[in-house]
């Protein structure tokens, strides 16, 4: 992205998921290419910008608790608690996590960070840092990972991740990660999305 975005993907994370591991999916496992050399590196010229055409509409998890606003026509699968909205090398994964205390900039550092890392390929943490929404306060977490291998090419691509932890008593954490290819002007996008969040 062209303006810092960096960062969870443990969180909305495809990659590196937000909520750091995925779990098994409701779709069809995805067919990895064999590999008997060492994986391919990162693609330095990735797919791009999200067109400044798309289309949101509101979304909520199963059994409600929180609306956010999705890019309409984005493939949707589900990875355990997280549903993933994905088109080419961009992504943005909905999660809910219970909890009973909000997270703090010094929390998801020391809880959510290393967990991630683990999950992740070329992790490089960018900052953690507490941002404000409409819907109030988050905790942001901006870093980059390389994507999961093509599953044709073998190749991965660098990738920015925004990772926004939401909290309300009672109704716990709600995770949104957002990740583009890097150098992808898509700050404008993540901004609709993450404005867009209401808890219900």
């Amino acid at each position: 992205m062209r303006r810092p975005f960096a960062a969870v993907a443990t969180g909305l994370v495809l990659v590196a998921g937000a909520g750091a591991a995925a779990c098994s999916s409701s779709a069809s496992p995805p067919q990895h290419a064999p590999s008997s050399t060492a994986p391919a590196p990162a693609d330095s010229n990735p797919p791009g910008d999200i067109p400044d055409t798309q289309v949101y509409v509101p979304w909520s998890p199963p059994g409600g608790g929180f609306t956010v606003k999705v890019p309409e026509g984005w493939a949707r699968t589900t990875h355990g608690p997280a549903t993933v909205f994905t088109d080419k090398f961009n992504s943005v994964r909905v999660e809910r996590v219970h909890a009973t205390t909000a997270p703090t900039v010094n929390s998801v550092r020391a809880k959510n960070i290393p967990a991630i890392r683990a999950a992740s390929t070329h992790f490089s943490l960018v900052k953690v840092v507490d941002v404000q929404r409409r819907a109030g306060r988050a905790v942001l977490a901006e870093y980059r990972v390389d994507s999961a291998p093509n599953q044709v090419t073998g190749k991965r691509v660098a990738l920015d991740v925004q990772r926004y932890v939401f909290y309300k008593p009672h109704k716990g954490e709600a995770v949104l990660t957002l990740s583009g290819g890097v150098g992808a002007d898509n700050v404008d996008h993540w901004r609709t999305v993450t404005d867009s969040f209401r808890w219900s």
